[in-house]
């Protein structure tokens, strides 16, 4: 192999009116041709600024590369006009970015967007470029791309979407391919193709690639090489395989430790503040727990249809079964793990319960109350015992209203306490049980980070001192360092309020860490129900089967 991209002491500093960070702090390290090159590391560790330092899409001010060199065929791109990066980007060096809703232009087809780099770049005719942008979605996999090739992005599930990027990415067959955390939000069966079509796609055009993930199970399924980043510097970097079976330094063994797994279970996750000093870490063994058979939610039939298409007098003729006759009962102070791939209906499922959907059909009673009978007057007061966690925190939250006043706000709805002084300090005891400062009150959501953020979505959940809560893919989006400390601090609040949850993933180590029982939805339906480790140990459906065997392990074959 031979050298495509070198990096040399690259430093890159942000700066504002109230901020200097230092994000790169003279990194090197090279690529070689046809080689899989992993980055890892925690969010803030620089990995993001990296590849986008490579692309030159950094936004300067408030970035500045300060020193180093991008050797890309040994000529610096940072010596290049934007002019001659244009003819780079998308042509020699492609991205694939984590969030594909966000990386494609909502008011135009795929087809039109893939068509256009091949027009750019290859300068290729209408007829032509359309022609190999249908070949390029049959390529990463996409059924009937004649169609989907019209399709707008909305109109194409996760999955495709990603796989509409890669299909862009690869259009002009570029010889390195930047993929950052491109499977981070997608269920483990579809994270398993697409990591699948990577491996098949570099073999067939000998394509360099820079992946990059907080994952290390992820990253050692396609890389052969790795950097750990942490703080802007590379603290590790070798074989994948020699890194992973024996880390030398302490920040690697954290994040490897962090990831739940399904071969150990322990009552706690370790975190890589944990390895900081070097101490052996032992944490006990997770013990099955022991409920009174209280039930405080159960589901009968419960069913939620969408029409998809209507007659002309507005009877719907066609309608899709978003949950379709699901029953099951969670007792009181347990966790039950909802999973299943995208579109299965968990969300949905959890929405319904909670009212927060109109059901079509079926039940659903807290302890002996019908939540689907009552009027709309009870069901408010009945919200006070019920609340949910979104899985974007940053959505979930109001940026014009500071963490203080969107905690204090159920409480201001519900009534809760006599005076403001009263709520206030109401506010400043949950940030600090969630792990936070008091004295960031007066913050608004984007000064703090994503698991900040989290924690701030969770305070304002047990403001008022809820029994039930809907977790919906609530640590999905986080690094696995903050996913472990979210983790954890669930499980404490559970602890100590005796809290009841229904925590949907599609992340099934993750599930079983957490859960008592778990039920496995596929089409609307639930096609297994079980006690956690007899699940996973004795799983009954072909389905069960193919989603755990998707589960992204370290390994080095």
């Amino acid at each position: 192999m031979s050298n495509l991209l070198s990096i040399k002491n690259l430093c890159v500093h942000f700066k504002t009116q109230d901020l200097y960070v230092k994000a790169l702090k003279g990194i090197s390290f090279s690529i070689e041709k046809g080689e899989s090159l992993g980055v890892v590391g925690e969010s803030g560790s620089g990995k993001s600024v990296t590849a986008l330092s490579l692309m030159r899409l950094l936004a300067q001010p408030p970035a500045e590369i300060t020193q180093g060199e991008i050797l890309f065929h040994k000529e610096d791109l940072l010596k290049k006009s934007e002019k001659q990066m244009r003819k780079v980007r998308g042509n020699q060096i492609s991205m694939i970015f984590q969030e594909p809703m966000t990386s494609l232009n909502p008011v135009f087809t795929i087809g039109y967007q893939i068509d256009e780099a091949l027009i750019l770049h290859q300068n290729m005719s209408q007829k032509i470029a359309r022609e190999k942008s249908i070949e390029l979605l049959n390529q990463v996999g996409i059924v009937g791309p004649k169609e989907r090739v019209n399709s707008y992005p909305h109109e194409l599930s996760g999955g495709q979407r990603q796989r509409a990027l890669i299909a862009m990415a690869i259009a002009c067959k570029p010889q390195l391919l930047i993929a950052d955390e491109p499977t981070t939000a997608l269920d483990v069966t579809i994270q398993k193709q697409i990591l699948q079509l990577l491996k098949k796609i570099q073999q067939e055009m000998n394509m360099s690639i820079l992946f990059i993930s907080h994952d290390l199970a992820v990253i050692s399924q396609i890389a052969q090489r790795v950097l750990v980043m942490q703080k802007g510097e590379i603290v590790e970097e070798g074989l994948t395989s020699k890194i992973f079976k024996n880390p030398k330094k302490n920040y690697t063994k954290g994040l490897i430790a962090c990831r739940p797994t399904l071969e150990i279970q322990t009552s706690r996750l370790p975190m890589i503040s944990d390895f900081q000093e070097g101490k052996e870490i032992k944490l006990p063994l997770k013990e099955k727990k022991e409920f009174k058979g209280e039930i405080l939610i159960k589901v009968v039939n419960l069913s939620k249809h969408f029409p998809l298409k209507k007659s002309f007098f507005g009877k719907s003729v066609s309608i899709i079964k978003a949950v379709d006759k699901v029953s099951f009962e969670v007792e009181k102070g347990s966790t039950l793990g909802l999973v299943g791939e995208s579109g299965c209906g968990k969300t949905t499922l959890g929405r319904t319960i909670l009212q927060l959907t109109q059901s079509s059909g079926g039940d659903v009673f807290y302890k002996d109350i019908n939540l689907s009978k009552i009027s709309k007057r009870k069901l408010k007061l009945m919200r006070r015992k019920m609340q949910i966690i979104f899985q974007d925190p940053y959505a979930s939250l109001n940026p014009r209203m500071t963490v203080g006043s969107s905690i204090m706000e159920p409480m201001l709805i519900h009534n809760l306490y006599s005076s403001k002084t009263e709520r206030v300090e109401r506010v400043e005891y949950l940030l600090e049980q969630v792990g936070l400062k008091k004295d960031m009150i007066h913050r608004y959501p984007h000064e703090f980070s994503g698991g900040q953020r989290q924690r701030i979505c969770i305070a304002r959940a047990i403001s008022i001192k809820p029994e039930f809560i809907v977790c919906d893919e609530s640590v999905s989006s986080l690094d696995v360092s903050i996913q472990a400390q979210i983790l954890n601090l669930l499980k404490d609040l559970q602890e100590k309020l005796n809290l009841t949850y229904i925590f949907i993933s599609h992340d099934l180590a993750v599930v079983k860490f957490i859960s008592d029982k778990v039920a496995v939805m596929k089409e609307g339906k639930i096609v297994e129900y079980k006690d956690s480790n007899e699940l996973y140990t004795r799983p009954e459906n072909p389905y069960t089967h193919k989603l755990l065997e998707s589960i992204p392990s370290i390994s080095f074959s």
